[in-house]
Order: C-alpha cells, then sequence, then structure tokens
C-alpha cells in the first residue's frame, strides 16, 4: 500500500463517522491571494501548459456552491482545448444521492455529445460526488480530479459541521427519507455513499489535490493511498478553484492521459 510516507499511520478506507477538526479556518480569508496570483500567472492564459482535443470535462461544486463559482474553471478549460461542462446539480446543500443521480444525468449528456468518456473535476464535496459517481458509471469516466475533497471521510472545522447538521434538517424536513433515515452521513445506504466504500476502477486515472494550510477539511482525508496520485499545493481550500498551481496540475494530469 503507497501512502504518504511518515504523514498517515494507517490508510482506512472510507471513515463513515462525521468527526471535528480543529483547523484554521482563518486563512480561508486569503482566498483573494490564490485568485490574484492566478491571473498573473502565464498558465492562466494558456502559455506553458499541454493543450486538450475537445476531451469532456465535467466541473462539479463543493459544499454549499453551485456552478457558478466554478465559472472561471470552466472558461478556463474550453481556452485550453477542452469540452467544458457544468454539473447542473444546483445548489451542493441536498441528500447526495439526488445529487449524485443528477451529476450522472450530467456524465451521460457529456459522453453522447462527445462519444468520449469524461473527466470529471470536483472541489471539496464536489469531489466526493466525483469519485462516488465514477464508481457507480464506470464506463463512462476517463478520470477524476479531486481538490481539497475528504473523499475518506468527513473531518471538517466545526462551524462546518454545523452547516452540514443545518442541511440534514432541512433535507428531513422537506422530504421523506423513511428508506434512509441516515441520510447526509457516512452511514446512509443509498447508492452514491455506499459508492464511496469501493476503490475506484482500476485503469481510472485518479488525481487528488489538497493544501496543508486547509481551513475546512482536514486534508489527510483528501489523499489517495497512492501516492503518485496526490498532489500538495499551497493555498486555501476555497482558493484551490482559483489557483495557478492546480491550474498547471489539471492541465499537466488530464494530458497525461492521452
Amino acid at each position: 500500500m503507497d501512502i504518504l510516507e511518515g504523514e498517515l499511520e494507517a490508510f482506512t478506507g472510507f471513515d463513515k463517522e462525521i468527526r471535528e477538526s480543529a483547523l484554521p479556518l482563518m486563512f480561508e480569508s486569503l482566498v483573494g491571494v490564490d485568485w490574484t496570483l492566478l491571473h498573473l500567472s502565464p498558465v492562466y492564459y494558456g502559455f506553458g501548459i499541454p493543450h486538450g482535443n475537445g476531451e469532456p470535462v465535467i466541473v462539479v461544486p463543493g459544499f454549499l456552491g453551485s456552478d457558478i463559482y466554478l465559472y472561471e474553471l470552466y472558461l478556463w478549460l474550453g481556452r485550453i482545448g477542452y469540452k467544458p461542462y457544468m454539473s447542473n446539480i444546483g445548489w451542493n446543500a441536498d441528500c447526495l444521492n439526488s445529487l449524485s443521480e443528477k451529476l450522472l444525468e450530467t456524465i451521460g449528456i457529456a459522453k453522447n455529445e462527445t462519444g468520449q468518456k469524461v473527466n470529471l473535476i470536483g472541489h471539496s464535496l464536489g469531489g466526493v460526488l466525483s469519485r462516488s459517481a465514477a464508481t457507480q458509471k464506470r464506463d463512462s469516466i476517463a478520470s477524476v480530479i479531486t481538490l481539497a475533497s475528504p473523499f475518506r471521510g468527513v473531518s471538517s472545522h466545526p462551524k462546518v459541521l454545523e452547516l452540514s447538521h443545518r442541511i440534514r434538517t432541512r433535507i428531513f424536513k422537506n422530504t421523506d427519507k423513511t428508506d434512509f433515515p441516515h441520510c447526509y452521513t457516512g452511514h446512509c445506504d443509498c447508492s452514491a455513499v455506499s459508492a464511496l466504500q469501493n476503490f475506484l476502477p482500476k485503469g481510472l486515472k485518479q488525481t487528488a489535490i489538497y493544501t496543508k494550510s486547509d481551513g475546512i477539511v482536514d486534508w489527510k482525508k483528501c489523499i489517495s493511498r497512492f501516492s503518485d496520485n496526490n498532489f500538495e499545493v499551497t493555498g486555501t481550500h476555497i482558493g484551490l478553484v482559483y489557483n495557478f498551481q492546480v491550474y498547471k496540475l489539471i492541465a499537466e494530469r488530464l494530458a497525461s492521459q492521452n
């Protein structure tokens, strides 16, 4: 088993428990630095990086986000030669199974329109949804790139967990969840959450990008068991979608599978 040596004592797969973690939430106020450095970088303008050839790429938003804040990444992917798609999952504050079904529908559309397997780029919880979708739709996915995505289990700042609890309360208030009493937890046995307990298909290219200054989730929950898939950058959790180091990695990782 290939893990970051000295950083993680044991890889235990998907942790179903929700855990609090003391994280530097105040660092997230530096997201503007990430955005500024991106626009000063040649990478943003397509220089010094490999380009695509019309391959489909779907961008998936994180917790409490929508496709709107990924629009800059979406446009950049188009500029460097890919066929970008928004996830069309709506506001990422709902039952994961419902969100997953919407993402699977978008994957089907992208594959049918391009005739190619689809690449997924998910930020935070969007990366968790992407890995779940890749396991459910094995024959349709070429690669999954996660940006600060806790796909090994939820370990977050208490303020984030408080917001998550409010979302779960709203879900149960507005929806009959008799069949899924553990909805919006790691113990739910819906298709979306159950898929997270399985490894991604063999041959599917994985990339896990993370930052140790993450103020939202524990970075150790955001890494693959294979160190070759893991890439550390400097920056904020929120700012990874505006991070020039991340954009460069995305371009290189997408191109390396061709």
